[in-house]
């Protein structure tokens, strides 16, 4: 298979939202519902019209993204990645393609069910995490703070770490969305352990720079 052939499912990906809208055009409200509070209620709209642009930003702008990014990398370390960053790159794709159909979906302004995104979410960073400890040092994707970027044995200690705690999160973020029925509960314990698998891993790659400094 080469290189042009690997891309048409990425085309596939980003027309399923677009052919969901045009199924469902006629009987979409003037206002969508874009946004949702800790209930499930709609707080945010968009026009029907731009609701056009939103799937373009998020399916064609993040396939764009992902596909020119290793052009910038001045080390060529994401190229060295190979099969893991078209992995990568298909796993961003098809999480925002969910994502588009569930705003359509949710676009006729009913409540939704919050511990449904979440469960994605959780998903997503499970997938994520095992993905996050194979990633090169490199100026965009990753833990990308000054002192990983500066060392590379800082650099893989941070993101074997990070990437387990992704996983694991990921996993427990899953389990918890299906147990806990309290939306209110369900997104503080989401938020703290998002908090935990960003801050922690920060925190870790400046120690472990001071260590392998001293």
């Amino acid at each position: 298979m080469n290189k042009y052939s690997k891309e048409v499912v990425f085309i596939i990906l980003i027309a399923i939202p677009f052919m969901y809208l045009a199924f469902l055009w006629e009987d979409l409200p003037d206002k969508i519902a874009i946004h949702f509070d800790f209930e499930g209620n709609p707080d945010n709209w968009t026009t029907k019209n731009l609701i056009i642009y939103l799937l373009l930003a998020l399916g064609i702008g993040t396939y764009l993204l992902m596909l020119f990014i290793p052009k910038f990398d001045p080390k060529k370390k994401i190229e060295q990645m190979g099969g893991k960053y078209y992995s990568l790159r298909l796993l961003m794709t098809f999480f925002m393609t969910i994502i588009s159909i569930y705003i359509l979906y949710s676009g006729n302004g009913d409540k939704v069910n919050p511990s449904f995104l979440i469960a994605i979410t959780g998903s997503f960073d499970m997938v994520f995490g095992n993905y996050l400890q194979t990633v090169k040092p490199n100026y965009f994707i990753g833990i990308r703070t000054p002192w990983a970027l500066e060392n590379e044995q800082t650099w893989k200690k941070t993101h074997r770490l990070a990437g387990r705690m992704w996983m694991l999160a990921g996993l427990v973020i899953l389990i918890i969305s299906f147990i806990i029925k309290n939306n209110y509960l369900l997104g503080i314990l989401f938020a703290s352990i998002t908090f935990i698998i960003v801050i922690v891993p920060i925190i870790y790659s400046y120690t472990e720079f001071k260590k392998l400094k001293s």
